[in-house]
């Protein structure tokens, strides 16, 4: 690839290749205080390649591959090119990664625990994980959580947080347009921003922390509590890891031990505002 930057986020480095400079100058620009990790090997790489010859320069659309790939996935224009490239990280973790247990969730942490919120997509959890960096928290991670299968920890994995449609003035409200990348409208989800987490979470983010609590958010409701039983918690997390059948009776072991001991609620929440206060809340009621 001509253009191309490597990135260290948590334990996972990336060389990231395109044929285009464009998405590779808007990573150099977000992901600038991050570890300059020039000349590391990389766990993996990602290429941005046209779709065809004469898509590199009429209508330039971007094929997503590297080291796992998706061989029916849609090609993307080139004004998503931040997007692609962002897909492409999460492509080979979700293939790739076997170090730890792979969550699809988000997770932030306080005084050394951590609060897990996982849930479908527009569920709130990216926004309520980005909200709660800025007020005191620190972010971890909005795509992935990782569990170690031997400690129990969760460690960070503070990539850019990908916020959408209504989320995305919310949230950029609070943080400033310094740490706010280009707006990509009309992606397959809608309008897309990214956000740059805090220095702290990058600063910290070989630093992980023990679960205290699992929150299953929902967007778009009255609020409300519920409890979640361990049998339910189980299967919703199995479906919410990428790798868990990869790894086998170590992910097995490891799940069994984070249901049994961390505590699971679900909540419902009509704004951001409400939802922080019942995080809160809840957060005080956790032993």
């Amino acid at each position: 690839m001509r253009h191309a930057i490597m990135l260290r986020i948590g334990p996972a480095t990336f060389r990231i290749g395109s044929a285009w400079g464009r998405p590779i100058d808007a990573l150099a620009r977000l992901y600038a205080d991050y570890p300059d990790v020039r000349g590391a090997i990389a766990d993996f790489t990602v290429r941005l390649q046209p779709a065809s010859a004469l898509r590199r320069w009429v209508r330039p659309h971007i094929f997503i591959t590297g080291d796992h790939g998706l061989a029916d996935a849609a090609p993307m224009s080139l004004a998503h090119g931040l997007l692609a490239a962002e897909m492409g990280m999460n492509l080979q973790m979700a293939l790739g990664w076997r170090r730890h247990l792979l969550l699809h969730a988000s997770s932030v942490e306080k005084d050394g625990r951590v609060l897990v919120m996982t849930g479908e997509s527009g569920s709130g959890k990216s926004t309520l994980a980005a909200l709660l960096g800025e007020r005191g928290w620190r972010l971890m991670g909005d795509e992935f959580a990782l569990l170690d299968m031997a400690s129990g920890a969760i460690l960070p994995f503070p990539r850019l947080v990908s916020l959408k449609n209504r989320a995305i003035d919310v949230v950029a409200g609070e943080v400033g347009a310094a740490r706010m990348g280009p707006l990509l409208r009309a992606t397959a989800k809608g309008d897309i921003r990214h956000m740059v987490p805090r220095g702290d979470a990058v600063a910290r983010m070989d630093e992980g922390g023990m679960p205290a609590l699992l929150l299953f958010p929902r967007f778009g409701h009255e609020a409300a509590v519920r409890d979640v039983g361990q049998g339910e918690v189980f299967m919703r997390l199995t479906q919410a890891s990428t790798n868990y059948v990869a790894l086998g009776e170590p992910a097995f072991a490891a799940l069994t031990r984070f249901v049994r001991e961390v505590p699971a609620r679900a909540i419902d929440f009509p704004s951001g505002d409400a939802a922080i206060a019942m995080v809160e809340r809840l957060w005080s009621e956790t032993p």
